[in-house]
């Protein structure tokens, strides 16, 4: 019997987006029915990010918007990063929802009107989420979250108070997930984590095993077998996410042997002293010194990485760095952040608070060397073969493209979806390009 109709709302990162998937597979276990529209449905379910204010903004306005557009008698229900972190308070603040809830492993009725996500706000033990099957996804490529919670105690980031330590899945579960995926068509698996490079290492040992990676004594790195292990089950695998330290030679031979040499690195800044203030490892010449040896390994490999701008205590020397890293390193794609204040976060208590209007030039100082480097980059792979992924009709993607957060190339729309073929790049449209196939299969 169907219990009604939903309609979910992602906001956030790539993980939020698995956490949807499953959370929709469990609905439609419950009976639930996925819905065309938000008109339509009975369950307007908004899964939230809380990372940052201007999420939370985001997140806040899209339930106000859902609230209005919703039928009335329709539940709402807010679940994800803001629900774990503000709970009551947010149900308090917000009469228009239903309820207020993180993840859990079942959605059942209660009264004529309301709805619960049954849930545990013990993220270490609480395997529910990260352990339940996903909906069946036939696209050409996917995301497959491997942990949830992170160990490490970023001085800006607020994300292990409410998702907890640091918790690894089996490398069965993931290998039977991306089994499934392949056999429904996916082609192009990317893993995703908050700390990936850390992948496992709770499973043997817990904290004291980053200082392996701290080290790079490169001895046991997990992350290692499973790369290999999903790289000769799928066409492409690709990772997402790598905290510096955890770029070890292994992990970057197991890279580059997938034939998918795309590096993201979590930097945030190139001035050790600060990153010392962020409690991070490492500095602008050591990241400099890694980039130029995969690159010399493999002149094609690709670069992303994110920064932090505004830092507690960055110095006018401090940002000069930055742009000398930036200019020096020639990232492919970035992606810089104002730096935001979160509560109950070591920056927090931090002195030196850069003012805000400050920040902004930097940050536009910044985004403006990377986007001339970034078209530089682009341009430069005109006249080239490569092989591309079609992901929806007119739109494809290198092994130079992550999925949603980088350019794309422009193919024929008559070609399929899920094909894999070569293309001459023969025009480039910022950070765009634009290509001509030469063969299908």
């Amino acid at each position: 019997m169907t219990t009604g109709r939903f309609w979910l709302e992602t906001l956030g990162c790539p993980k939020n987006e698995v956490d949807s998937d499953k959370l929709v597979a469990q609905l439609v276990a419950e009976g639930y029915e996925p819905s065309d529209s938000v008109e339509g449905a009975d369950l307007v379910v908004v899964n939230t990010c809380a990372f940052i204010e201007a999420a939370r903004e985001e997140s806040l306005e899209t339930i106000l918007e859902l609230s209005e557009l919703k039928e009335e008698g329709a539940r709402l229900v807010v679940t994800g990063c803001m629900a774990e972190r503000y709970g009551q308070e947010l149900a308090d603040s917000l009469p228009e929802v239903d309820l207020v809830a993180g993840f859990g492993s079942s959605v059942t009725q209660v009264g004529p009107t309301r709805v619960a996500l049954s849930a545990t706000r013990d993220a270490r033990a609480n395997a529910t989420l990260l352990d339940l099957p996903r909906a069946t996804q036939a696209g050409p490529w996917a995301y497959v979250k491997v942990a949830e919670g992170c160990d490490r105690r970023c001085g800006f980031c607020a994300i292990p108070s409410f998702r907890g330590l640091q918790r690894s899945r089996s490398a069965p579960s993931i290998i039977d997930e991306v089994d499934r995926l392949v056999e429904g068509g996916t082609k192009e698996i990317v893993l995703i984590a908050q700390d990936l490079a850390s992948w496992g290492l709770d499973r043997n040992g817990g904290g004291d095993a980053l200082e392996i990676l701290e080290h790079d004594d490169q001895s046991s790195q997990p992350l290692v077998a499973l790369t290999r292990a999903v790289a000769e089950r799928a066409e492409r695998v690709r990772l997402l996410y790598l905290y510096p330290s955890g770029l070890t030679e292994s992990l970057i031979d197991a890279v580059l042997a997938t034939g998918v040499p795309y590096f993201d690195l979590s930097l945030q800044h190139a001035s050790g002293p600060l990153l010392r203030r962020m409690r991070r490892w490492g500095n602008g010449d050591k990241f400099l010194d890694r980039i130029a040896a995969i690159r010399e390994r493999n002149p094609d490999a690709s670069f992303r990485s994110s920064f932090i701008v505004g830092y507690p205590g960055e110095m006018e020397a401090d940002h000069d760095e930055l742009l000398s890293f930036i200019d020096a390193a020639q990232l492919d794609w970035a992606g810089f952040f104002s730096f935001s204040n979160e509560e109950g976060t070591y920056a927090a208590g931090l002195d030196g608070h850069v003012d805000p209007e400050l920040v902004a030039e930097r940050m536009a100082e910044v985004s403006s060397l990377q986007d001339e480097i970034t078209m530089a980059k682009r341009e430069a792979l005109i006249g080239s073969v490569q092989r591309v992924l079609v992901d929806a009709p007119g739109s494809a993607r290198s092994v130079h493209e992550a999925p949603e957060i980088d350019g794309i190339i422009e193919v024929d729309e008559d070609l399929r979806p899920g094909s894999l073929l070569d293309v001459e790049i023969t025009g480039s449209l910022g950070t765009d390009l634009v290509g001509t196939p030469r063969e299908t299969r």
